[in-house]
């Protein structure tokens, strides 16, 4: 039982630092990203091929995850950051099956749908099998602390108000003199590192990686954690992702409870139960369990 509370926990660490890559996106941002899928999947086979087929240690892949990542998000970004709403979405989605096609079909570089063995793991060897989790679940957790910590820094940066006020209109800080299109760059290609780098952890966790793993209903549930814990507060991406991933892993044990629930039964409630814990979220905390903070203007009193 341990050890599948520590495996729900790592997974919770991977959803949490996707789910802090879409806030700097779209939470800040405005910027909607339906490919988040794809980045984590390059940032996976970027580290997968870098160890296993380049012979390079852990911190070699991880590394060439992030740099893949962030110059796929520059390169999506400069091709599409002039788009905006269902443009933008789609644009994004299409970069994401891309990414899965090609991983599908490269079969000389990805094993295609056989799955791409990793034997390279960032822990030492010799771990027993539950030292190992909780050293695995250690390295995620340490990756979820620098994600936040990035990102929360720049919410509260000058950066993040910038951000905001492109995600509001962003003809307000172009007229300003801000240059919007350079912002977004950052913010896009920064998210994209940080999927790509969960990526590359989530790689060498599972050891064995193929498209399958990376579809779209994954940025779903991303895009689920940040409507339930509450759009452009990185707090309430922690509460959020945890809540769905809780949600999607307990389920699991109702196939021992509830009569008649198989296999495909189960798979089609758990959507359900996230569907319904969205509609309850947006019918009752449309801004999230945890709103966004709200800058207050101090004003000049009375008389002054």
């Amino acid at each position: 039982m341990t050890a599948y509370l520590v495996a729900i926990l790592t997974s919770v660490g991977f959803y949490v630092v996707l789910a802090l890559a879409l806030n700097l996106q779209w939470g800040l941002t405005g910027m909607l990203n339906f490919g988040l899928a794809g980045f984590y999947a390059l940032g996976a086979y970027a580290s997968a091929i870098t160890t296993e087929l380049g012979g390079m240690p852990f911190l070699a892949g991880f590394a060439m995850a992030i740099v893949v990542g962030t110059l796929a998000g520059l390169a999506v970004a400069g091709l599409s950051a002039r788009l905006v709403g269902d443009f933008l979405a789609i644009a994004t989605l299409g970069f994401a099956e891309i990414v899965r096609f090609l991983a599908l079909n490269e079969d000389w570089l990805t094993r295609g749908p056989r799955g791409f063995p990793i034997e390279t793991r960032p822990i030492p060897e010799g771990l027993s099998r539950e030292a190992s989790a909780w050293a695995y679940l250690g390295l995620v957790a340490l990756l979820v602390v620098v994600a936040f910590v990035i990102v929360e820094r720049i919410r509260t940066a000058p950066m993040g108000r910038v951000l905001r006020a492109i995600r509001e209109d962003e003809l307000v800080p172009a007229a300003l003199g801000k240059d919007v299109f350079r912002f977004k760059l950052k913010a896009f290609a920064l998210g994209a590192a940080l999927a790509a780098a969960a990526g590359s952890l989530y790689a060498h966790w599972v050891q064995n990686i193929s498209p399958d793993h990376f579809t779209t209903a994954l940025a779903i549930g991303v895009w689920m954690s940040l409507i339930v814990g509450g759009t452009g507060n990185n707090r309430g991406v922690l509460v959020g992702a945890t809540l769905v991933m809780v949600i999607l892993e307990g389920s699991r044990f109702l196939t021992g409870v509830v009569p008649g629930l198989d296999a495909e039964r189960l798979s089609a409630l758990r959507i359900a139960l996230i569907g319904v814990l969205i509609i309850v979220t947006v019918r009752f905390r449309p801004e999230g369990l945890l709103p966004e903070p709200r800058i207050r203007l101090e004003t000049p009193a009375k008389g002054a």
